[in-house]
């Protein structure tokens, strides 16, 4: 017996802006309101305006909160600043990788971890499970967030119009409490575009008051709403990894290319650690396949899962691919051998449904904003 999805408290405002849904993670989500290559320009060159309230939000506060989620997570949760926000990843004995996540370190003593929706439930199993001998406690909070969020260049100008917070002062991957439109929020300035932008963690019955007055302080910046199809575009051109197909419990954080997340110096032991130590010596003797990307010379789109070829030989796999509205061209992120993974190397094409078509190895990211 199959379950209904979950609905967002926006999703009635998003059928009646003509949104096609999808269901996402056991969420009922929009994936689009009209041109995906519309919502993907706007993101570059204005703004957008997303739901991600399928995020998992847990909590964790205690006297010894920094250090069970330092001992639980691959990071050094004990140096996150008051009010900063800390890229890291949760991982398996084997070190394989659990989920990526971000921590907002939101007081002296209490911390909010962002899980990815379809591994929400598994980390906060995971964490619970963790933090025994710990003075500290491990609490779901799903249900006491919306999650909004403005990204693109016109994100600052439209933000200012609605909150009297310091948006100024704040930096990137950093968080403070304020009030946006009249809502108490949490303004983080983070996203998963490659832009400038912010994510606004509110209560559900807040939700449509603040998507409504973002969406009026937005008309004369050209903010548009967008669904999750154009927030996986943005995110494949920045080069940011997705969970499921550039990380999966098959991998390491060394194995991904994202071995700096993992902090060996830090005090006490962590889950993984003696797995992560052999992995990160396997890397500098012999490397694994590298993430690469890959730009297309023709028009066939590569998908997940496609072969990349050479000399007539399987050298590795597409993890992410799709068109690229900013660069013109179907664009990859791809596993590929060692040997094959320095940019401008001939000879690479990837396998589509029988025919080779050729492919540039690049250096990621594809996109990277001007700053």
């Amino acid at each position: 017996m199959s379950t209904a999805p979950r609905l967002t408290a926006l999703d009635a405002l998003h059928r009646s802006l003509g949104a096609t849904m999808t269901d996402f993670a056991g969420w009922d989500m929009p994936l689009r309101y009209a041109s995906e290559r519309d919502e993907h320009n706007a993101v570059r060159t204005r703004a957008g305006l997303f739901d991600l309230s399928h995020m998992g939000e847990i909590t964790v506060t205690g006297p010894e909160a920094a250090a069970f989620l330092s001992y639980a997570l691959v990071g050094n949760i004990a140096t996150v600043g008051n009010g900063r926000a800390r890229y890291t990843m949760i991982v398996q004995e084997d070190g394989g990788i659990v989920d990526d996540l971000i921590v907002y370190r939101l007081g002296e003593t209490e911390y909010m971890v962002v899980a990815n929706a379809g591994n929400a439930q598994i980390v906060l199993d995971a964490l619970t499970a963790r933090v025994e001998g710990f003075d500290a406690e491990v609490r779901d909070d799903r249900d006491a967030y919306a999650l909004l969020a403005v990204q693109g260049p016109e994100s600052p100008a439209i933000m200012k119009a609605v909150t009297d917070a310091d948006l100024d002062g704040l930096k990137y991957y950093a968080g403070l409490p304020g009030t946006v439109a009249g809502v108490p929020a949490l303004i983080a300035r983070t996203g998963y575009t490659g832009e400038d932008g912010f994510e606004l963690f509110v209560a559900p019955g807040h939700a449509e008051q603040l998507w409504r007055a973002l969406t009026d302080a937005g008309a004369a910046h050209g903010l548009i709403p967008c669904g999750l199809s154009c927030r996986d575009t943005l995110r494949l051109e920045a080069g940011m990894p997705l969970y499921g197909h550039e990380l999966t419990t098959a991998l390491t954080p060394f194995d991904a290319g994202l071995g700096r997340v993992v902090k060996f110096e830090k005090e006490g032991d962590f889950v993984g650690r003696e797995a992560l130590k052999a992995a990160a010596e396997r890397a500098e003797t012999a490397p694994p396949r590298k993430l690469v990307g890959l730009v297309a010379e023709g028009r066939r789109v590569p998908r997940a899962g496609f072969p990349v070829v050479a000399d007539g030989k399987v050298i590795g796999e597409v993890t992410s691919g799709a068109p690229s509205p900013t660069l013109g061209k179907p664009i990859a992120m791809a596993y590929v051998d060692a040997a094959f993974a320095a940019p401008g190397t001939e000879g690479v094409g990837v396998d589509i449904r029988g025919t080779h078509e050729p492919y540039e190895v690049v250096a990621l990211p594809f996109y990277k904003r001007q700053k």
